[in-house]
């Protein structure tokens, strides 16, 4: 597996890994599946530090999974520390795609000068949590009743990774 940042043109592939996603409701709270377009616009944001880092894992010439970096607080002081999402597709799962592009997004983050990256994960995500885990994040701690997933109260976990060469 090969691990590259994406490009506009990976949005479809992008869109329909998400969409996966948010159709086994493992891994967000989305319920809406996104359009091409949709992630496309990933690409234009831009945050303090310049684009937000987004990567895919490239198996045998097909996108089978990503990772992507968002805006984890509008203040100044949160500039250095971006919201992170992985998600795999589901023919692809348990082989370490995730992991590969989630290890790809911190070197990515790193580049671009991210000192922290954090996200949530819902507590029964046992893959997410080991691939989290085998990458030195840091469970914080626990969100109880969150949000409600299909009229579902669901907890998650909060995590986090330093990343300490940008913290000199």
């Amino acid at each position: 597996m090969l691990t590259r940042p994406a490009i506009p043109a990976d949005a479809g592939s992008i869109a329909e890994i998400y969409n996966q996603g948010i159709e086994d409701r493992v891994g967000t709270f989305e319920t809406q599946p996104r359009t091409i377009d949709q992630i496309r616009a990933w690409f234009d944001a831009t945050g303090p530090l310049g684009p937000y880092p987004i990567v895919v894992t490239v198996d045998a010439g097909r996108i089978v999974a990503f990772a992507s970096t968002s805006q984890y607080r509008s203040r100044a002081c949160y500039g250095g520390i971006a919201e992170f999402s992985f998600y795999v597709a589901r023919d692809a799962r348990g082989r370490g795609a995730g992991r590969a592009a989630l290890a790809g997004l911190i070197e990515a983050a790193s580049a671009a000068g991210y000192w922290k990256l954090v996200s949530r994960v819902f507590t029964e995500n046992t893959a997410s949590r080991k691939a989290c885990a085998a990458l030195a994040f840091r469970e914080v701690g626990t969100y109880l009743k969150h949000a409600k997933l299909d009229d579902v109260w669901r907890d998650v976990v909060v995590v986090e990774r330093l990343i300490e060469e940008n913290l000199k």
